[in-house]
């Protein structure tokens, strides 16, 4: 109730993951997660239902770039 929910800052993978957003062209469902850059493949994290969840997620990993939409 006085007390601020502490955030913790996850890490990952610089080096071989992007953060992207993931949109489905037919329903407009968004999710946030990581591709792999070498692979292509797409691990999520967490649905994006509003700009609330956008700014978790990005706040969650230390994410301060813009991030990419991929379908």
């Amino acid at each position: 109730m006085f007390f601020k929910k502490k955030t913790e800052t996850k890490t990952y993978d610089k080096e071989n993951l992007r953060p992207v957003i993931k949109a489905s062209i037919c329903n407009g469902e968004q999710v946030a997660g990581f591709q792999n850059i070498h692979t292509g493949e797409f691990e999520e994290v967490m649905l994006i239902r509003d700009n609330a969840d956008l700014v978790e997620f990005t706040e969650q990993y230390g994410i301060t770039d813009k991030l990419e939409k991929i379908y």
